[in-house]
C-alpha cells in the first residue's frame, strides 16, 4: 500500500472494514478486560485524545440486505 492509498479518517476506516466483510456473514469479536486506550479526536498530529477503558465483549457484524 502506498502512502496515498493509506486510510486518513476514521470514517475511511470504517467503510473499508464494511466493505471487505459485507456479504461474507463475516462476524469480528473481541474480549476485553481492563483494555486502555487513547482514542484520537481527528487525525492531525495535535488533535486533542480522550481515554477509554473496555470490559467485555465488542461485535461487529455485517450484512448486506441486497444480496439475496
Amino acid at each position: 500500500m502506498t502512502s496515498s492509498q493509506e486510510t486518513q479518517t476514521w470514517p475511511e476506516l470504517a467503510i473499508g472494514l464494511y466493505d471487505k466483510l459485507t456479504g461474507r456473514g463475516a462476524e469480528i469479536t473481541y474480549e476485553f478486560q481492563d483494555f486502555k486506550v487513547i482514542v484520537p479526536g481527528g487525525t492531525a498530529a495535535n488533535a486533542p485524545s480522550a481515554p477509554w477503558t473496555l470490559n467485555g465483549t465488542l461485535k461487529i457484524r455485517t450484512r448486506d440486505h441486497q444480496a439475496k
